[in-house]
């Protein structure tokens, strides 16, 4: 990491010039302040720092989340500075080097490509060259390492941008040159064995590897851009689903119990809803570990099959070759199931096998999206299920939410601000907790992620509602009424315990 003057690229930012700056700390005394990590992620830059008011370059001035992370890093008062990402990107690779491993990569790979101009001819040679080996390998390897989720490898018009998700968040990793999204894609493309010289089609492949002593599952996903090829990997650890059970989820003691209660009905429907990412497939995927046993038949339709788990069937669709949810689930029916995990309810014609087959003496569990558990009646309702069936049908929803986990390494007690203390409730004087960030977490404060529920089970009470085809709303208040414990109270009673933030909370719950 190197210091310097910023010099013209923030000469005017927000109406602020450089002589108009209280006497303090320039750019150069700051650098060590803020993480790279941070700065890399969230694409801002400390420019002066005058008593206890840090003034930041953003990119996004009205982040919430960015503000809060640099007040909590720095304890400054934070003034944000809009400027453009281009004048922050430049800045960033001017002051923050790439770590050695990266910059040595990259460094092979200029002296290897100077002066050739990739095209088609050129691609599949390329992608099989010592540098970008090694650099998809370095890729692969550091994500496994950051226990990031996906790898995004997105080309634009003067560079190529990776980033992986961790804990939710994405977070910028390196940048290439431009050129190097066709050597990069190609070598992922042989990999996964698909087509090279398709590029105008998206495509979908699997790789299975070890990375750092890990086995690992890939999913490969390549979308044509204006610039080239976007490619996304899933990053799936084969041996994390077996670490899984009911308590380490995250399910309260309430929770818990209404959950353990619902799996073990002999029949009816058990959904589990929240948006793309939330780990509803995971808690699925528990369950069916925590009933299996050899005395029940359990089968999986799957879109795909993100886990293997012994003696379950899965199956796999394939709707290139006309195998939909809802088909399957017909020639399911005849194989004698007791148990069945459908992937995704995602139109009406699943819904409505699923709902008879539940109806005739099988457990059927499935996802579904609606922003809560009360939203899935209604939504069942506007897929064309008749407000009886559901009510004869549908024993529980599951709703959930997955919020940052505070590293238990660098956990200390802290005061909330005004908006923490109105969305929470609290009192003058409570303490909650935040990690101060440390090498562990890479500075950001948390450390993995922790789910929150909410548990709706239907009891008699509950299907009368249903059957009156009332809205969400009232769903919710009855509901609520019989106990349900909301997304927002488990969750804040999750930062309570110290496991969360408040502001994870509201991050989470949309609020």
């Amino acid at each position: 990491m190197c210091a310097g003057k910023t010099g013209a690229a923030l000469t005017n930012i927000s109406g602020y010039y450089h002589d108009q700056w209280p006497a303090g700390e320039t750019e150069a005394d700051l650098l060590g302040l803020v993480p790279g990590h941070l700065i890399r992620r969230q694409v801002l830059f400390p420019v002066r720092r005058s008593g206890n008011r840090l003034f930041v370059a953003m990119a996004k001035p009205f982040d919430i989340q960015a503000l809060d992370d640099l007040r909590l890093f720095t304890g400054c008062k934070i003034e944000p500075l809009a400027t453009g990402k281009k004048e922050i990107r430049l800045l960033i690779e001017k002051h923050y080097a790439p770590p050695p491993e990266i910059e040595k990569v990259l460094q092979d790979l200029r002296m290897e490509m100077a002066g050739q101009e990739l095209d088609s001819t050129l691609e599949e040679e390329a992608a099989d060259q010592a540098p970008v080996i090694r650099l998809v390998n370095l890729i692969l390897s550091k994500a496994v390492e950051e226990e990031a989720s996906d790898i995004h490898i997105e080309p634009f018009d003067n560079l190529v941008r990776v980033r992986f998700r961790i804990d939710g968040l994405l977070s910028e990793v390196m940048e290439l040159p431009c050129k190097m999204i066709f050597p990069v894609v190609s070598r992922i493309k042989v990999m996964a064995d698909l087509d090279i010289a398709e590029r105008r089609l998206p495509q979908d492949g699997r790789i299975s590897l070890q990375l750092s002593g890990q086995d690992m599952d890939l999913r490969i996903s390549t979308l044509p851009t204006v610039f080239g090829e976007k490619v996304v990997v899933r990053l799936l650890n084969k041996g994390n689903i077996e670490k899984y059970n009911l308590q380490r989820l995250g399910l309260s003691g309430y929770n818990l119990a209404l959950f353990q209660d619902l799996i073990r009905t002999p029949h009816g429907m058990l959904l589990v809803t929240g948006p793309t990412g939330s780990g509803k497939t995971t808690t699925l995927y528990t369950a069916l570990n925590e009933i299996n046993s050899s005395d029940k038949n359990i089968v999986t339709i799957e879109d795909p099959v993100e886990y293997t788990l012994a003696n379950i069937n899965q199956a796999q669709i394939n709707e290139k070759a006309g195998i939909t949810f809802a088909n399957y689930l017909r020639f399911i029916l005849r194989q004698d199931p007791d148990i069945i995990m459908i992937g995704e309810i995602r139109d009406p014609e699943t819904a409505e096998i699923a709902v008879q087959a539940s109806i005739t003496g099988h457990l059927l569990l499935s996802t579904i999206h609606t922003n809560d558990a009360p939203g899935v009646v209604t939504r069942l309702i506007n897929m064309g299920i008749a407000p009886f069936m559901i009510a004869s049908s549908l024993t529980g929803v599951v709703a959930q939410r997955l919020v940052r986990r505070i590293c238990v390494h660098c956990k200390q007690p802290v005061k909330p601000d005004q908006g923490e203390k109105a969305f929470a409730g609290l009192a003058l004087g409570t303490d909650l907790y935040a990690g101060a960030g440390c090498a562990l977490c890479n500075y950001t404060g948390y450390k993995g992620r922790v789910a929150i529920y909410e548990v709706m089970k239907l009891s008699p009470l509950l299907q009368e509602v249903v059957l009156q085809n009332v809205c969400t709303e009232e769903i919710r208040q009855a509901a609520i009424s019989a106990g349900m414990i909301t997304l927002k109270e488990d969750g804040l009673a999750k930062a309570a315990a110290g496991l969360t933030t408040v502001n994870e909370v509201m991050r989470a719950c949309r609020e």
